[in-house]
Formats: C-alpha cells, structure tokens, sequence
C-alpha cells in the first residue's frame, strides 16, 4: 500500500486576489508561459486516468488543489473530480483538500466540501488591518471582512478547515495580538508559512520575513500556546506540531524537515508536472501527466536530480548542534527561517535552543500517551 499526494493547479496562475507578496505570481512570471488558463476537461480526464492507472488496491490518495485560486476553475470541475473518482475501484481511496483564499465560497460550495469531506485551507493573515494591507482584490480592497465571513460560512456547514496565514516580517512583529485574534476567533488549526522573498530579488520585498523575526516571533507564540495547552486548550500550530513529532517519533508531516525534499506531484492546468510548488518553472518540467505515466515521472532523471539537490549549507550551520533538526532547512525558505548565505543569525537555531527542554518534555508526553493508547487498545 502507497500514500501518494498529489497538487493539482486547476487554474493555474489566475486569481481574483493581486496579494502583494504572491510567491505563485513570482514564480508564474518567469516561465514562457506564466498562466495555463482553467484546465480543460480532456486534460483533467487524462490526468485522473493516469494517476488511477498508477494505483493499486489498497492504496490511497490526496488530491489537492492550489493556485493561483483554484476556485476560479468553478464548482462544475471539481464535480467533475469527485464523479471521476468515485467510478475508481474501491479499494482504491481518495481524500480531497483545497487551498482557497474564500473570496467565492458560498452555501453551494460549502455544501460541495461538506459532501466530499474536503479539508479546506483558507488563507488569512489573522490580523485584520495586516491582512487589508496586502491581500488586496483586483480593486485594490482590502478583502479580511470576507474572509472571516468565508470561515464562518466554513463552519456554519461543518466543513473542516484551517487558517493559513502568511508570516510577513510585519504579521511577525505582533505575536501577542495574532494570538490574541487567534483566541477571539477560536481559531484551532493555524499554519504560518513563511513569507518569501522574490526569487530574482530575495532583499527587495518589504513583507519577507527574516530569520530574526522568525524566532521571536516563535519563541513568543510558543510561550502563549504553552500557556493555553497547560490549561487544556489545544490549538493546532503547524510548526510546533512538527518539532514535537519530530522529537517524539522522528517523523515530521511538513516537507524540507530535516532539509531534504520528499517528493512531490504537483500538476499545472495543462498537466505539466513538476516536482514542487516553489519551483514550478520551465527548467524544472519533468514531462505531462496526460502523456506519460505516472511511475514514469516519479522515476524521471528530472525528479532524481531535484531531490539529490543540495544548495551548500551556510557557514553558520557547521557546528551548529541543532543541525540534525533542519538540515539547513528548506532551500526555498531558508532565507526567511534559518540562515542565507552570509547571514548572521538562525531562526531555527535561535528558537531551539531557548525551547528546546521544554519542547522535549511535551515530546515525551506525547511518546507516553501514544504508549497508553496502544495498550488500551491491545
């Protein structure tokens, strides 16, 4: 039995948003052809059929969609996906998710994921004049109200979600109201991603975070999120879940943990594939999934060589005794977490070594309940 995840870009580049440190946009404008449109029908057929014909009983597979905004491909095409799949063998299972800003959502669509049971992903900067500032729609509006009342629509139909808020150096200076909005909206699944540079100008953006701010900023939602979780309020924090499975279990659910690529399918609106959603420029194809097989692709020189890929590691990681957590991070993100060439700080490090006992006591806290778990279950 696999697990396979595979993203899908049903719409590509194109979004009703014109967010200012959008890093699909940046990365959509250095290819020949920076936006594919809506995936059409016949490619979206070729795709599931390659992808169901790569699969065996008992496997089971994710399908995401991201963009760009992938709603803009409208709520016939994902009826499309669901019909498709549920004609697969059933043995064969498949799970569903979908990253949204929420500008379209509406009871029909909410109803839609309800249905399938997609876990939904909305991104929102938590902060509502932050969020105003830069996530902006085509009119240059700010959009926070409607979004808090996508997520509201979310719950309202039951849909399980989480809040995806990009980590800008501004968000980053405030961590005692993002958590004190957190609480307001009893917000319970919270993913910070951190803000990236552009790829030719990695200095010039005035919302990257900095590996500074990304430490502080940590080390003081840390603090608020312990003190919650002593009093029995739980708050899903993607980063912090990470380091205590990590520490607890070795296993770590977010790519670039350890500092190594896992593999990724990520599928573009024509059906290009490429092997990760930071880089999905035309040096980086690995073929078309419409064409070729999916174990064909999986097996490229393309693939192989992007996961053996290994920029250099900074000089601040030699010697680093936190090293064997990292890995010197994500190649894409590094510059916002850990450390770029000739920097003079690590995030990373920084973090750990103020939390890192007391990280390690929740860690084996969790070691010792998953044990009593197993026991009461024998």
């Amino acid at each position: 039995m696999k697990h396979l995840s595979v993203m899908i870009k049903p719409a590509s580049s194109l979004c009703n948003l014109r967010c200012k440190y959008c890093f699909y946009a940046d990365v959509a404008a250095l290819r020949e052809v920076p936006s594919y449109g809506v995936m059409q029908p016949e490619t979206l057929d070729a795709v599931l059929r390659s992808l169901r014909d790569g699969l065996a009983g008992g496997d089971r597979l994710l399908l995401s969609f991201q963009g760009g905004e992938p709603t803009l491909a409208g709520l016939g095409f994902f009826r499309r996906v669901t019909e498709l799949a549920a004609q697969w063998p059933a043995d064969i299972r498949v799970e569903y998710a979908l990253q949204t800003n929420g500008i379209l959502l509406d009871p029909q669509w909410c109803a839609f994921l309800k249905e399938h049971r997609f876990l939904v992903g909305i991104s929102y900067d938590i902060l509502h004049d932050l969020h105003d500032a830069a996530r902006v729609d085509a009119g240059g509006r700010g959009t926070a109200d409607r979004v808090e009342q996508a997520i509201r629509l979310l719950r309202q139909y039951g849909v399980e979600h989480n809040v995806l808020c990009t980590l800008t150096g501004a968000i980053a200076r405030h961590p005692q109201r993002v958590w004190k909005r957190i609480a307001q909206l009893d917000l319970r699944y919270i993913q910070f991603t951190p803000c990236l540079g552009e790829l030719e100008r990695p200095q010039e953006s005035p919302y990257m975070l900095t590996p500074e701010r990304f430490a502080t900023f940590y080390d003081a939602i840390f603090r608020l999120w312990l003190a919650d979780y002593q009093k029995g309020v739980y708050r899903s924090i993607r980063f912090l879940d990470d380091l205590i499975s990590y520490l607890a279990f070795g296993l770590a659910a977010s790519c670039g943990i350890g500092g190594k690529c896992q593999m990724q399918v990520i599928v573009e609106a024509d059906g290009s594939v490429y092997p990760c959603d930071f880089y999905c420029m035309d040096a980086y194809r690995l073929g078309d999934l419409t064409r070729q097989s999916l174990k064909e692709l999986l097996a490229s020189p393309g693939m192989r060589a992007f996961q053996a890929a290994a920029p250099p590691l900074p000089g601040l990681c030699a010697g680093c005794p936190y090293l064997s957590f990292c890995g010197g991070g994500c190649r894409r993100m590094r510059q916002a977490t850990c450390c770029a060439d000739g920097g003079r700080a690590c995030g990373y490090a920084a973090f750990l070594q103020k939390n890192l006992p007391q990280l390690n006591r929740l860690a084996a806290s969790v070691r010792q309940r998953r044990r009593m778990e197993r026991r009461l279950t024998r």
